[in-house]
Protein backbone atom coordinates (compact mmCIF):
# COMPACT_ATOMS: atom_id res chain seq x y z
CA UNK A 1 0.00 0.00 0.00
CA UNK A 2 2.87 2.32 -0.81
CA UNK A 3 0.81 4.73 -2.98
CA UNK A 4 -1.70 5.55 -0.23
CA UNK A 5 -1.75 9.27 0.60
CA UNK A 6 -5.01 9.46 2.53
CA UNK A 7 -6.57 7.30 5.27
CA UNK A 8 -10.33 7.80 5.67
CA UNK A 9 -11.80 6.57 8.96
CA UNK A 10 -15.28 5.68 10.02
CA UNK A 11 -15.88 7.00 13.54
CA UNK A 12 -18.31 4.93 15.65
CA UNK A 13 -16.96 1.46 16.28
CA UNK A 14 -13.68 2.24 14.50
CA UNK A 15 -12.06 5.10 16.42
CA UNK A 16 -14.56 5.51 19.25
CA UNK A 17 -16.08 2.77 21.39
CA UNK A 18 -19.56 4.23 21.12
CA UNK A 19 -21.63 1.21 20.09
CA UNK A 20 -23.04 0.70 23.60
CA UNK A 21 -24.11 4.33 23.81
CA UNK A 22 -25.78 4.19 20.39
CA UNK A 23 -27.68 1.05 21.38
CA UNK A 24 -28.87 2.63 24.62
CA UNK A 25 -30.03 5.81 22.83
CA UNK A 26 -31.95 3.98 20.10
CA UNK A 27 -33.68 1.87 22.74
CA UNK A 28 -34.49 4.99 24.74
CA UNK A 29 -35.96 6.65 21.66
CA UNK A 30 -38.14 3.60 20.97
CA UNK A 31 -39.48 3.61 24.52
CA UNK A 32 -40.20 7.35 24.35
CA UNK A 33 -42.19 6.81 21.15
CA UNK A 34 -43.99 3.78 22.62
CA UNK A 35 -42.59 1.39 20.03
CA UNK A 36 -41.18 -2.11 20.38
CA UNK A 37 -37.60 -1.82 21.64
CA UNK A 38 -35.15 -3.41 19.18
CA UNK A 39 -32.52 -5.84 20.45
CA UNK A 40 -28.87 -4.77 20.57
CA UNK A 41 -28.02 -7.11 17.68
CA UNK A 42 -30.61 -5.39 15.47
CA UNK A 43 -29.28 -1.95 16.31
CA UNK A 44 -25.68 -2.95 15.63
CA UNK A 45 -26.67 -3.75 12.04
CA UNK A 46 -27.67 -0.13 11.32
CA UNK A 47 -24.73 1.63 12.98
CA UNK A 48 -22.93 3.71 10.37
CA UNK A 49 -26.06 4.56 8.39
CA UNK A 50 -27.59 8.04 8.49
CA UNK A 51 -30.23 8.38 11.20
CA UNK A 52 -33.17 8.57 8.81
CA UNK A 53 -32.16 5.43 6.96
CA UNK A 54 -31.25 3.65 10.21
CA UNK A 55 -34.58 4.39 11.90
CA UNK A 56 -36.56 3.45 8.80
CA UNK A 57 -34.83 0.06 8.71
CA UNK A 58 -35.30 -0.56 12.42
CA UNK A 59 -38.93 0.55 12.44
CA UNK A 60 -40.30 -0.38 8.99
CA UNK A 61 -43.93 -0.10 10.11
CA UNK A 62 -43.30 3.59 10.80
CA UNK A 63 -41.59 4.27 7.49
CA UNK A 64 -44.41 2.51 5.68
CA UNK A 65 -47.27 4.28 7.43
CA UNK A 66 -49.87 6.18 5.47
CA UNK A 67 -50.75 9.85 5.25
CA UNK A 68 -51.40 11.99 8.26
CA UNK A 69 -54.56 13.83 9.19
CA UNK A 70 -53.91 17.03 7.26
CA UNK A 71 -51.67 18.98 9.58
CA UNK A 72 -50.44 21.02 6.62
CA UNK A 73 -46.89 19.77 6.83
CA UNK A 74 -47.33 17.32 3.96
CA UNK A 75 -45.55 14.61 5.95
CA UNK A 76 -47.05 11.16 6.35
CA UNK A 77 -47.68 9.77 9.82
CA UNK A 78 -44.73 7.44 9.25
CA UNK A 79 -42.42 10.32 8.39
CA UNK A 80 -43.51 12.15 11.50
CA UNK A 81 -42.83 9.05 13.60
CA UNK A 82 -39.34 8.65 12.13
CA UNK A 83 -38.68 12.34 12.80
CA UNK A 84 -39.83 11.86 16.40
CA UNK A 85 -37.51 8.87 16.82
CA UNK A 86 -34.57 10.88 15.49
CA UNK A 87 -35.40 13.77 17.82
CA UNK A 88 -35.58 11.48 20.85
CA UNK A 89 -32.38 9.68 19.82
CA UNK A 90 -30.53 13.00 19.69
CA UNK A 91 -31.95 13.96 23.07
CA UNK A 92 -30.72 10.73 24.63
CA UNK A 93 -27.32 11.00 22.96
CA UNK A 94 -26.78 14.40 24.59
CA UNK A 95 -27.69 13.09 28.04
CA UNK A 96 -26.79 9.39 28.06
CA UNK A 97 -24.02 8.48 30.48
CA UNK A 98 -22.82 5.32 28.71
CA UNK A 99 -19.03 5.73 28.31
CA UNK A 100 -17.79 6.21 24.73
CA UNK A 101 -13.99 6.54 24.88
CA UNK A 102 -11.57 6.29 22.00
CA UNK A 103 -10.36 2.76 21.49
CA UNK A 104 -6.99 2.12 23.10
CA UNK A 105 -4.21 3.14 20.72
CA UNK A 106 -6.45 5.15 18.36
CA UNK A 107 -4.98 8.52 19.25
CA UNK A 108 -1.43 7.23 19.01
CA UNK A 109 -2.10 5.69 15.60
CA UNK A 110 -3.55 8.93 14.24
CA UNK A 111 -0.69 11.04 15.55
CA UNK A 112 1.88 8.59 14.16
CA UNK A 113 0.38 8.44 10.67
CA UNK A 114 -0.07 12.21 10.52
CA UNK A 115 3.53 12.82 11.64
CA UNK A 116 4.71 10.64 8.77
CA UNK A 117 2.87 12.76 6.21
CA UNK A 118 -0.28 10.69 5.69
CA UNK A 119 -3.43 12.77 5.32
CA UNK A 120 -6.40 11.75 7.50
CA UNK A 121 -10.14 12.18 7.00
CA UNK A 122 -13.44 10.99 8.50
CA UNK A 123 -16.50 9.59 6.69
CA UNK A 124 -19.21 8.85 9.23
CA UNK A 125 -22.86 8.15 9.77
CA UNK A 126 -22.89 10.93 12.36
CA UNK A 127 -24.42 14.29 11.55
CA UNK A 128 -22.10 17.26 11.14
CA UNK A 129 -23.16 18.50 14.58
CA UNK A 130 -22.43 15.13 16.15
CA UNK A 131 -19.10 14.77 14.39
CA UNK A 132 -17.99 18.28 15.36
CA UNK A 133 -18.87 17.45 18.95
CA UNK A 134 -16.67 14.36 19.16
CA UNK A 135 -13.81 15.99 17.23
CA UNK A 136 -13.73 18.77 19.80
CA UNK A 137 -14.33 16.43 22.75
CA UNK A 138 -11.38 14.22 21.81
CA UNK A 139 -9.09 17.03 20.68
CA UNK A 140 -8.46 15.22 17.39
CA UNK A 141 -9.83 17.86 15.01
CA UNK A 142 -6.37 19.24 14.00
CA UNK A 143 -5.29 15.82 12.74
CA UNK A 144 -7.96 15.58 10.02
CA UNK A 145 -7.70 17.50 6.76
CA UNK A 146 -11.41 17.07 6.00
CA UNK A 147 -14.50 15.11 7.01
CA UNK A 148 -18.03 14.28 5.91
CA UNK A 149 -21.10 13.58 8.01
CA UNK A 150 -24.28 11.79 7.04
CA UNK A 151 -26.22 15.02 6.50
CA UNK A 152 -23.67 16.24 3.93
CA UNK A 153 -24.01 13.30 1.52
CA UNK A 154 -26.14 10.24 0.87
CA UNK A 155 -26.09 7.53 3.53
CA UNK A 156 -23.55 4.73 3.42
CA UNK A 157 -23.09 2.47 1.52
CA UNK A 158 -23.55 5.09 -1.21
CA UNK A 159 -19.99 6.28 -1.97
CA UNK A 160 -20.85 9.98 -2.36
CA UNK A 161 -19.08 11.11 0.81
CA UNK A 162 -15.89 9.35 -0.31
CA UNK A 163 -16.18 10.93 -3.75
CA UNK A 164 -16.61 14.36 -2.15
CA UNK A 165 -13.49 13.89 -0.04
CA UNK A 166 -11.44 12.73 -3.02
CA UNK A 167 -12.63 15.64 -5.16
CA UNK A 168 -11.79 18.12 -2.41
CA UNK A 169 -8.24 16.77 -2.04
CA UNK A 170 -7.59 16.03 -5.71
CA UNK A 171 -6.93 12.33 -5.18
CA UNK A 172 -7.99 9.14 -6.95
CA UNK A 173 -9.66 6.22 -5.15
CA UNK A 174 -6.44 4.18 -5.41
CA UNK A 175 -4.56 6.85 -3.45
CA UNK A 176 -6.83 6.47 -0.42
CA UNK A 177 -7.90 3.71 1.95
CA UNK A 178 -11.19 3.39 3.85
CA UNK A 179 -10.93 1.99 7.38
CA UNK A 180 -14.09 0.84 9.12
CA UNK A 181 -15.80 -1.71 11.31
CA UNK A 182 -18.99 -2.28 9.32
CA UNK A 183 -20.06 -3.80 6.04
CA UNK A 184 -21.48 -0.37 5.15
CA UNK A 185 -17.95 1.07 5.23
CA UNK A 186 -16.57 -1.78 3.14
CA UNK A 187 -19.38 -1.64 0.56
CA UNK A 188 -19.05 2.15 0.23
CA UNK A 189 -15.35 1.87 -0.65
CA UNK A 190 -15.88 -1.20 -2.81
CA UNK A 191 -18.35 0.76 -4.97
CA UNK A 192 -15.54 3.03 -6.22
CA UNK A 193 -12.71 0.46 -6.08
CA UNK A 194 -11.05 2.18 -3.12
CA UNK A 195 -8.77 -0.05 -1.02
CA UNK A 196 -10.36 -0.86 2.32
CA UNK A 197 -9.35 -2.27 5.69
CA UNK A 198 -11.82 -3.86 8.08
CA UNK A 199 -11.43 -3.77 11.86
CA UNK A 200 -13.03 -6.41 14.06
CA UNK A 201 -13.49 -4.47 17.31
CA UNK A 202 -16.70 -2.74 16.14
CA UNK A 203 -20.02 -4.06 14.87
CA UNK A 204 -19.33 -6.63 12.14
CA UNK A 205 -17.43 -9.90 12.10
CA UNK A 206 -14.30 -10.81 10.17
CA UNK A 207 -16.36 -13.02 7.85
CA UNK A 208 -18.87 -10.25 7.09
CA UNK A 209 -16.14 -7.67 6.42
CA UNK A 210 -14.17 -10.10 4.27
CA UNK A 211 -17.07 -10.49 1.81
CA UNK A 212 -16.27 -7.02 0.45
CA UNK A 213 -12.71 -7.77 -0.62
CA UNK A 214 -10.68 -5.71 1.87
CA UNK A 215 -6.89 -5.63 1.56
CA UNK A 216 -6.82 -6.68 5.22
CA UNK A 217 -9.01 -7.31 8.24
CA UNK A 218 -7.25 -6.57 11.52
CA UNK A 219 -7.93 -7.38 15.16
CA UNK A 220 -5.91 -4.64 16.88
CA UNK A 221 -4.72 -1.05 16.53
CA UNK A 222 -1.17 -2.38 16.51
CA UNK A 223 -1.88 -4.53 13.47
CA UNK A 224 -3.64 -1.63 11.74
CA UNK A 225 -0.78 0.76 12.47
CA UNK A 226 1.69 -1.64 10.84
CA UNK A 227 -0.17 -1.64 7.50
CA UNK A 228 0.69 1.94 6.47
Amino acid sequence: MQDIRLAIFDWDGTLMDSVGRIVACVQGAARDCELAVPAPAQIRQIIGLSLGVAMSRLFPLCSGSGSGSGSGSGATSGERQIAALIDRYRHHYLHDATPSPLFAGAGELLHDWRSRGLQLAVATGKSRRGLDGVLDETGLRPLFVTSRGADEARSKPDPLMLEQILDELGLSPRQAVMIGDSVHDMAMAEAIAMPRIGVTWGVDSRDALSRHGPVAVVDSMTALRALL
